[in-house]
Parts: structure tokens; sequence; C-alpha cells
């Protein structure tokens, strides 16, 4: 039986990539194992799916000055010599890993155990946790093509797995689920698994313009709720959605989004027209506003800076984005005849 490893967490994004390669994996004949960090988010995602799953020790790679620096090169050192023994016993032909910090000992030990590594990066440019990672690892396959010239020759262009089950959505559940009586066009706003608290202060402040024209579907998360706004008409909200998700996407005729490579990856499959915010370049490493502004040089969506919205800006340009969607829709097809999944595949099976 050939084994493989999968690695990531940290974030949802560094585990849904995994999570969609794994009908691929199996159908191909992959026995497949998971190593994680004890208390991730990643744990619940991966024992949900039913892979085994093994935690280790991980330290978080800051870029700020923290008591917990002085403690995380010693997690760090307890996670390799975990993941060492680990792979010593598990034996797998290759390890995929997606990045995150639980995934720097893993790729660590499995290149000093001479096991193959294949790294996926999401983001224009690498993260801390990757750019450690990509000197011991065999391949590294991106989701933008611009993020080739930052990987060296090891790097190839795969765009990123799609989970199968969001191309299965039923637009009419979507709109049981949201209560919607009306056939006015709909505006997905998702702001990623914490939510987007700029994005949605401003969103619902500019209901009463939007809702005029447009039903309004709103993942806004956890703890995020407006209790005022709950039986607002042509306006549901949700804190999380999992399983429904699919069918909101298929009901959204148009979307408002952070810029996380993730959700860009699944906006783009799905050929859904969006507005991108991305977060500003004071609260993270840029690395939304990079890839915001790839994908609108590429012609597929409009971007709106953090540091611009406000209620009259927001609304005249989900305006603008759902007048000229057709123009959107028709690049993004373009794009996406090969999908990430069949691409990252290619890949993983040089190794079986």
């Amino acid at each position: 039986m050939k084994t493989i490893v999968l690695t990531g967490g940290g974030t949802a994004g560094h585990v849904t990539p995994n999570l969609a390669l794994i009908p691929s994996l199996k159908k191909a004949g992959w026995d497949i194992k998971y190593i994680g960090s004890h208390q991730g988010i990643e744990k619940d995602l991966v024992t949900k799916a039913n892979i085994p799953y093994y935690g280790i020790a991980s330290g978080k790679l800051r870029r700020y000055l923290s008591v917990e620096n002085l403690k995380d090169p010693f997690k760090v050192i307890k996670g390799y010599f975990d993941a060492c023994k680990l792979l010593k016993e598990i034996k797998p032909q290759v390890v995929f890993s997606k990045g995150g910090y639980v995934t720097v000992p893993v790729v660590l030990a499995a290149h000093k155990l001479k096991i193959p590594v294949i790294i996926h990066e999401s983001d224009m440019t690498p993260g801390l946790a990757n750019k450690i990672a990509i000197k011991k690892a065999k391949t590294i396959c991106v989701n933008f093509e611009e993020t080739l010239k930052y990987v060296g020759d090891k790097g190839v262009y795969t765009g990123s797995p799609i989970r199968e089950e969001l191309f299965k959505g039923d637009k009419k559940i979507a709109r049981e689920l949201c209560g919607f009586k009306d056939d006015k066009p709909t505006l997905l706003m998702m702001g990623g698994s914490l939510g987007a608290r700029k994005i949605n202060e401003v969103l619902r402040e500019a209901l009463p313009d939007i809702v005029t024209n447009f039903n309004v579907i709103h993942i806004c998360g956890k703890n995020n709720l407006d209790e005022s706004l709950l039986n607002k008409q042509g306006y549901k909200q949700f804190e999380y959605v999992g399983e429904e998700l699919a069918h909101l996407l298929k009901a959204a005729d148009f979307m408002l989004s952070r810029a996380g490579a993730n959700a860009i990856a699944e906006i783009i499959a799905l050929n859904i027209p969006s507005l991108l915010v991305p977060l500003s370049a004071a609260a993270s490493r840029g690395d939304q506003i990079l890839n915001a502004e790839a994908m609108k040089k590429k012609g597929y969506c409009e971007v709106l800076f953090e540091e611009e919205l406000n209620r009259e800006s927001l609304c005249k340009m989900l305006n603008e984005v759902y007048e000229h969607r057709h123009n959107y829709i028709n690049k993004m097809r373009e794009a996406t005849k090969l999908s990430g999944i069949q691409k990252i595949m290619l890949e993983i099976q040089k190794y079986q």
C-alpha cells in the first residue's frame, strides 16, 4: 500500500486544500495519514473526514516580540523529534505540506529521513513557515504564476485544490435556507473563518441601499451576528457554514470577500464575479493585497482597499461588479480548464 502524509494547520486555509485532495488520493489508492498540532483547528476538521490523525508539539514562528518566543524553539525541537518518530512508523512514500507552523518540524523530519516533500504555497509570496520548508522540498506547487519567481526551479504552477462538494450546490436549497421570497440577484459576503469586522460593519451600514436591488447572504464570523437584523427581509446572516456553503455559493450572483488565497481560488474555480477587500498591510504581511491586485490584473475581480471602504464606495463598487459580471465570468472560465487537484495529483503520483 502506498502511503502519503498530509500536514498543515493553524487556520482553516491551511487545512481545507488538504481535505480537497483526499477523495482523489483515495481513488488513486493512497493510504492517507495526517500530522498536525495537538489542539489546532486542523484536528477537528481532519478527524471529521475520518483520516488517521497524529498530533505533535508545535511552536509559532512569530515576527514580533513576545515572551512566548522563548518557549517556542523548544516546542519546534520537540515537534521535530515527534515527527521523526511518527514518520519512521508510518513510512510514507511522500509528504504533502500545505503550510502553517506545525509543518516546519514535519518537513525537516521528512528531509532528514529522505522522504520526498511536496509543498503547496497559496499566497503570492511564501509565508515564514514555507520559506523555511521550501529549502527541504522536492517540489513547490503554487497558486499564482507570479509566485514561481520566489521559489526557484522547484516551482510548479498548479493552482489550488478545491473541494469537489463546492461544485454540487443547489440554488433552491440556498433560497430556502435564507428565506428569500423574490428573484432579486444575490450578493454573498464571506470574510474567512473568523469573519471580517470592518466589512461586516460597512455592509450592515449600507444594507438599506443594497437590499433595494439585491438579496444578501452574510457569513459574518463567530460571535458577529447582529440581533437587530435577524428578521430583515432580503438579508440572511450566518456565523459559520459547513455543508451549506456549496448551496450558498451556487446562489451567489456575485461576492464580497476578503482576499485570502484559498477564498480567491474557490471564487475563481466557481467563476463567481467578486469585489475583494484585502486585509490592510497594517493588519497583515500584505499578502492579501498582492493576491487581490494579481486577480484584478487578470480581469477576474475588482478591488476595494480597506482604507477606502465606506458606505458610498461599497455600494458604488458592488453595482459596478454586478453590471460587468459577465466580463469577469468569461475571464475566469478561460483560466479553469484543468483543476488544481488534477495538477497536484500529477506531482504526487511521481512518488508512488
